[in-house]
């Protein structure tokens, strides 16, 4: 299979996203094993933000990048951390040189021992939001080439659209609830306006002004106080309706 189609093939999986019952973390284990497949690399991660801003790998291309990740998140050091806090790749850098790895402690020595000796982290982000990264990791000493970051950066894109499309997806649900929640809501009040209004001899709004007042008065819920009118079961100090 060509590399070309290979590509394809993330990107026909990146429209699954678009449907409910995707499944985000089999998709970034696909992408991550992609990533070996496409690219001048032995092993990927992705790693994503959690909710107190701590990166946690989500998905690996197998478990000794799992192992690698954990280590190196637990010290907060490596590329990868290095590449969410600033929004900047992290590329091409030597593990077996002390100047490259300045920065990352025992995080080199621990690739190293895991017989990698090259390492790079692309940024997830879209726009100014960085919600995490793409690490790869290679047992040889030969850089990135071109071609391979620009697939590596849309790989990583790719992943941030998917991820983000799943969050919206989320919190669509919670809005689509929200809205027929109002709607019921509304239906509900109607349904109690034209029986205050009926009853009483009162126009509409004055209906739902007697119901707004006392409900904001007992601190109730409008719908929770136009059901009990509904059911014929308003509370005992309900006030009388004023005629008109």
């Amino acid at each position: 299979m060509s590399s070309q189609q290979r590509v394809m093939d993330i990107l026909v999986e990146a429209v699954d996203t678009l449907t409910h019952d995707f499944d985000l973390i089999d998709f970034l284990h696909r992408l991550s094993t992609r990533c070996v497949e496409l690219l001048d690399v032995d092993a990927a991660g992705v790693l994503l933000v959690d909710e107190f801003g701590q990166l946690q790998l989500i998905a690996a291309s197998d478990e000794r990048t799992r192992l690698l990740e954990l280590f190196a998140l637990q010290h907060e050091q490596g590329p990868c951390v290095s590449c969410y806090r600033t929004g900047r790749g992290q590329l091409n850098i030597d593990l077996t040189s002390p100047v490259a790895t300045a920065g990352f402690g025992p995080f080199a020595q621990r690739a190293r021992e895991r017989g990698f000796v090259r390492t790079h982290a692309l940024p997830l982000r879209l726009r100014e939001e960085v919600i995490g990264a793409l690490n790869l990791f290679s047992t040889r000493p030969e850089r990135l080439s071109a071609q391979d970051l620009t697939v590596g950066q849309a790989l990583s894109d790719v992943a941030t659209i998917a991820i983000l499309q799943q969050r919206t997806i989320a919190r669509g649900d919670v809005e689509r609830a929200q809205l027929q929640y109002a709607l019921h809501s509304r239906i509900v009040i109607e349904q109690a306006k034209g029986i205050l209004a009926e009853r009483h001899n009162l126009e509409l709004d004055a209906a739902f002004d007697t119901l707004r007042s006392y409900a904001r008065h007992h601190q109730l819920r409008i719908t929770d106080l136009a059901s009990q009118i509904i059911d014929n079961d308003p509370p005992q100090d309900f006030p009388p309706a004023p005629r008109r």
